[in-house]
């Protein structure tokens, strides 16, 4: 059971990296290629500080690592096969009934 449960925790932060659009958009920008917090930021049009929140939450999903370079840091996904799975997650085709929406979507802001 160890193997079950440590397989679910995964999928688990898998899925709470993916709960959130800006860390899609963070994971699928990381997915071509690493990039320094500041060019991530300025590419998605947000604030560095929202962009720190939200690589702080993929570190600890354990989906990105910091590499140091220099005086900077430079974000890239923490394993190559995450962009794989990024693929097959986004091609993917999943049946949802065009009408309708899970109980808590509108407060949720999910689906």
């Amino acid at each position: 059971m160890l193997t079950l449960a440590a397989d679910i925790e995964v999928l688990a932060r898998f899925g709470r990296a993916l709960a959130d659009p800006i860390r899609c958009r963070i994971l699928l920008d990381l997915r071509e290629a690493p990039a320094h917090p500041a060019d991530l930021a300025d590419t998605l049009d947000i604030s560095r500080t929202r962009l720190s929140n939200h690589l702080a939450c993929l570190r600890d999903c354990g989906l990105v690592v910091a590499v140091p370079v220099g005086r900077r840091t430079r974000y890239e996904l923490a394993d190559e096969r995450l962009g794989h799975a990024l693929d097959d997650l986004r091609t993917a085709v999943v049946a949802v009934e065009a009408d309708k929406n899970c109980v808590d979507a509108d407060e949720k802001g999910c689906c």
